[in-house]
């Protein structure tokens, strides 16, 4: 169907990394480095002198109804991140704890602090990152930072968020709260601007409406793989098309569900990473960038681009040395059908207006060219607001380690994209696995 992608450019080196096991070899691995002025001094190191940073533990738990709350999710997600990767809680330097809206949906703050005791992590440095739908990428941002500044030699991120013990229009009304004040006093939702776009793009672009079905059959056949996964069911198209509309084109099939989940990383620096795990155990991150666009949606001179998206990939991919055409899997924040196609483009994956027929033509399925929400996506996964940027980090970890099990598609290069709002904030991760 004439797919348009971008031009390959090589990919990065990746470094030797140091051999050794467990913390005590790590911190001798870390001390036979190299000393330089800038170390002794203190100063800022400018990006090329970062520390490249490693992900040496993951985990994700059962996504969907829970019967925990976000505390217990938490710590869940956080125990079995610390065990994969052979490291106690009081290992940690840093504790990062990624979640929009305890307070909103649960009336819990202090959730890091609370985790810190749940784990024995104290006294860990904690933090909570809330950056709306996409807290989970912005605590994986914060998580690499403190890791490639030195600040920290072991640092975990947990994401979570508890949900669906509330209503479906409390949980809307708390996730629309995102919005511009000018836009939720009229009652615009993330639905509306979703169906608004989603128009705008089948007219401008002479898309079917069926091919944003395809999205929804695709991730939802996907999802039948993932054991994590909230929705372990196939749909066909006929199902999607005659679900109820939610805002026109959009059906109901065309979006996420609500969800409780967490999900959990462990990094270190690459050079130590063998201290803590065998060679092919471990992933690193060789870019990361973030970025926003407009808060209000409209100011925006073509809806159907999402700036965040393309300055954000923009950004990992000049620090990953490496272009889109060099990414072999992604995870994509596919809230509603449409943002799949709006992020493909924007990321440089497909030329502006092609995301749908890369969709039709069978590109983006598993066995495809290259294979998009290997996971099940948002769609059939579910969406934990402050777990899904993390969960799609833990995918693609996965894949790039050759661990996905069934989902196992051939990929050396993956790519997470998350999404805050419409476009509003967006972080998104190149991740490398073994040499």
């Amino acid at each position: 169907m004439g797919v348009v992608v971008g031009n390959r450019v090589p990919s990065v080196a990746r470094r030797v990394t140091t051999l050794g096991a467990g913390r005590a070899a790590a911190e001798r691995a870390a001390a036979e480095r190299p000393t330089t002025e800038r170390d002794v001094l203190g100063a800022p190191r400018g990006r090329g002198d970062m520390e490249r940073v490693a992900i040496i533990g993951a985990s994700m738990t059962r996504f969907g109804e829970r019967d925990a709350w976000v505390s217990e999710l938490l710590a869940e997600a956080g125990a079995a991140a610390l065990d994969d990767a052979g490291i106690a809680g009081d290992d940690l330097d840093h504790l990062y704890v990624s979640n929009m809206a305890s307070g909103e949906f649960e009336g819990q703050t202090g959730v890091p602090n609370g985790l810190a005791h749940d784990l024995a992590a104290t006294p860990a440095y904690t933090a909570r990152i809330d950056q709306t739908s996409s807290s989970g990428g912005a605590g994986v941002y914060a998580a690499w930072q403190s890791v490639a500044s030195g600040a920290s030699d072991l640092t975990m991120l947990v994401g979570g968020e508890k949900m669906t013990h509330r209503t479906t229009a409390e949980a809307t009304d708390v996730i629309a709260s995102l919005t511009h004040p000018v836009e939720y006093k009229h009652g615009v939702t993330l639905p509306s601007f979703a169906g608004l776009t989603a128009r705008l793009y089948l007219d401008e672009y002479d898309a079917p409406r069926e091919s944003l079905g395809k999205v929804a059959v695709k991730n939802h056949r996907n999802g039948i793989d993932n054991p994590h996964a909230q929705f372990r069911k196939e749909v066909d198209l006929d199902t999607v098309l005659e679900s109820p509309i939610v805002a026109a084109p959009l059906r109901l099939y065309d979006f996420c569900p609500i969800t409780d989940g967490s999900a959990g990383l462990v990094f270190c620096p690459e050079s130590v990473a063998e201290a803590y795990v065998p060679a092919d155990d471990y992933a690193v991150i060789s870019g990361i960038g973030g970025a926003t666009d407009t808060h209000v949606v409209h100011e925006r001179a073509d809806p159907t681009t999402m700036g965040g998206v393309a300055d954000s990939s923009d950004a990992a991919y000049e620090m990953a040395g490496i272009g889109p055409d060099d990414v072999d899997v992604a995870e994509l924040h596919d809230m509603f059908t449409i943002l799949e196609f709006l992020q493909s483009e924007d990321l440089g994956f497909f030329a502006k207006g092609e995301g749908w027929k890369a969709v039709e033509a069978g590109v983006t399925d598993r066995d495809g060219e290259l294979p998009i929400n290997t996971s099940g996506g948002l769609k059939s996964k579910g969406h934990p607001l402050g777990a899904s940027g993390v969960a799609q980090v833990y995918e693609v970890y996965k894949q790039v380690t050759g661990d996905a099990g069934a989902r196992q598609v051939d990929a050396d290069t993956g790519l997470a994209c998350n999404v805050g709002g419409f476009g509003n904030c967006v972080t998104t991760a190149v991740l490398e696995g073994p040499a």
